[in-house]
């Protein structure tokens, strides 16, 4: 079972995917991981990686599909896996279809978390980050105990600067201008699956379930 989540920041699909890997005992494969893994072993694609990321520079696609591809075929991926944040592009995208194909495999759902912007500006909105020791809550869903303290340390909670509602917009834009043409690119495959990430998180998990089947 290979699975491409998709959904805009914010939307939750990294909480499903946590949930769709432990159910599944399946790996589930962000690229941030991917690549902290390669740069910390020292392997050459990571050696590849952290000369443009030193740079500050965005890692090139062929070179971000060559360590996607690499992790999907280590042993724990035998029965699947979940790609969170990846492909974020069509070109990317394509690289992997291609790369995929080469070894006689394909992508079987592209999951898709549909959450309307303005529901995504108040949800990031009511995050709250610890300056202390970084626990993260939320106001209405995971407030803490008392308002504005970290009940594990005691030190102030914060908006973050990325979670400030003119900063989510910016975010929202970019993810719109690049990942949408993605849900059109797997709508024309026919694997591409949505759900509605308005509802309970419990209910868009089962949502997920029910595509996947039990």
């Amino acid at each position: 079972m290979k699975i491409i989540m998709l959904g805009a920041p914010g939307a939750g699909k990294g909480t499903q995917a946590k949930k769709i890997a432990e159910k599944y005992q399946i790996p589930h494969i962000s690229t941030g991981d991917i690549f902290r893994a390669n740069i910390k072993n020292g392997t050459e694609l990571g050696k590849k990686a952290k000369t443009y990321m030193d740079q500050g520079l965005l890692v090139p696609d062929e070179l971000v599909c060559d360590l996607v591809v690499d992790r999907v075929q280590q042993d724990d991926c035998k029965k699947g896996y979940i790609l969170d944040g990846f492909p974020r592009t069509i070109p990317q995208a394509e690289s992997l279809d291609a790369a995929l194909s080469r070894l006689g495999e394909a992508v079987d759902y592209a999951i898709n978390v549909e959450v309307p912007d303005e529901n995504i500006v108040k949800r990031m909105g009511g995050r709250r980050a610890c300056v202390g020791c970084g626990a993260t809550y939320h106001l209405v869903y995971a407030a803490p105990k008392k308002e504005g303290i970290c009940d594990n340390c005691g030190a102030e909670l914060i908006l973050r600067d990325d979670d400030k509602p003119e900063t989510v917009q910016k975010r929202l834009g970019v993810y719109h201008e690049q990942t949408q043409p993605l849900i059109d690119y797997y709508t024309k495959k026919g694997i591409l699956k949505e759900v509605d990430g308005t509802m309970d998180m419990g209910d868009v998990f089962k949502a997920i379930v029910e595509i996947l089947g039990a």
